[in-house]
């Protein structure tokens, strides 16, 4: 029997829908989930037509979720010839399938929008995180087999991954850059884009059809931060120190993604970008993840109000797509108080929570929480299909 999955509904109980008002402040929203039923069964066309939606994004994690949850799979886990095969194989053609079905629904939003949106993308293997060779092999065969113009292949940016991300996109390959933090990081995969186009346009090739995305991680911060606050403030008898590390709470991730906004905006302001821009070629935008709210404290849709801005793409998972849709409300407030941005980072060096401690941690436990939901989605489908792990 097949399990229903809760998709965001298509109907507002207060008139204009905010979803749809992101595109007036030159932000797409894109949905962070995919699963067969809802290509299937018109979801996600009505979300694009009702919310403006202009693509979407997967990741192992999302895959696993989508193959447990019902029978969506089975004319591929219980095919006659699925026992001859291995787990790898049977999810590779679940996920090219979906992606590439994704895809053709978008096709006509990567028209419209001239290829500035309307991309669905599929991720390298997690495994693959510290291998550069390894990545961009499978970021090759994995373009070349989807075979859309409107994909985009995930590379994490590993210090292996970014000479991959580099390489594939001189190639011609749509990258989105996955598990961004840092600043610093976030300045080598721009620097990687430049050089690629630059690489491109020297040797006359064109540079107008490269779309690249990088995808910064936000609320994980706050959740890293605010766990580590709850640590030293059990053993801080200072009560200066105290409020010091009380008024960091739910404010670090909002501000590291405002001042890797300010860089953005200086990166692709400058003479540099205009020699580019005028041969044909398009930013890489700024791509808001891990946009649901961990703390229940926080409101429910916070880091979607508080980083809409021009050129940018927030990719919202299900339930905060409904929540915003539902109460949501729009303001251009990713260049608000960018000062204010800088002295949260100032402040939280003084408090002692180094911002390189955190973000070093978040990118090897983010990896991590890839690869084990992709391990055990490889052991469920070599459970129910009976092929080779």
């Amino acid at each position: 029997m097949t399990t229903t999955t809760t998709i965001p509904s298509m109907s507002s109980a207060h008139g204009a829908n905010p979803l749809k008002g992101l595109l007036a402040y030159g932000q797409s929203p894109w949905l962070d989930f995919i699963r067969r039923n809802i290509l299937l069964n018109g979801d996600l066309k009505k979300m694009i037509n009702e919310d403006g939606l202009r693509g979407m994004t997967s990741n192992p994690a999302i895959f696993e979720k989508a193959i447990t949850a019902g029978d969506d799979y089975n004319d591929i886990i219980k095919a006659p010839g699925a026992k001859s095969s291995t787990a790898m194989a049977l999810y590779e053609k679940i996920a090219i399938r979906d992606v590439q079905d994704a895809c053709d629904i978008f096709k006509s939003v990567h028209a419209e929008t001239k290829g500035r949106d309307g991309y669905v993308s599929l991720e390298v293997s997690p495994n693959l995180a510290f291998d550069t060779q390894g990545t961009l092999d499978e970021a090759r065969r994995l373009w070349k087999t989807v075979n859309r113009p409107n994909v985009m292949i995930k590379i994490p940016a590993t210090p292996q991954g970014i000479p991959a991300i580099r390489q594939a996109l001189e190639e011609g390959i749509n990258i989105n850059i996955t598990l961004l933090f840092a600043q610093s990081a976030y300045e080598q995969v721009a620097e990687a884009y430049l050089a690629a186009l630059e690489a491109r346009a020297a040797k006359g090739q064109e540079i107008s059809h490269i779309a690249s995305v990088a995808s910064f991680f936000v609320s994980r911060i706050d959740s890293l931060v605010d766990s580590k606050i709850d640590a030293m403030e059990k053993t801080e008898a200072d009560s200066n120190k105290k409020a010091l590390l009380e008024s960091l709470r739910g404010k670090v991730a909002i501000a590291n993604a405002r001042r890797t906004y300010a860089k953005y905006q200086e990166l692709f302001g400058g003479a540099r970008w205009k020699a580019l821009a005028a041969k044909g070629g398009q930013t890489q935008r700024l791509l808001w993840a891990s946009t649901s709210t961990k703390n229940p404290k926080y409101r429910d849709v916070l880091y979607v109000e508080e980083l809409i801005g021009a050129d940018t793409v927030d990719t919202i998972p299900p339930a905060t797509f409904d929540a915003f849709r539902d109460h949501g409300k729009l303001r251009p407030s990713l260049t608000e108080n960018v000062a204010g941005a800088n002295k949260t980072m100032t402040d939280l060096e003084a408090a002692g929570i180094p911002m390189k401690e955190v973000t070093d941690k978040l990118i090897a436990d983010a990896v991590k929480l890839f690869q084990d939901p992709f391990k055990s989605l490889l052991e469920t489908i070599a459970k129910h299909s009976g092929a080779a792990a």
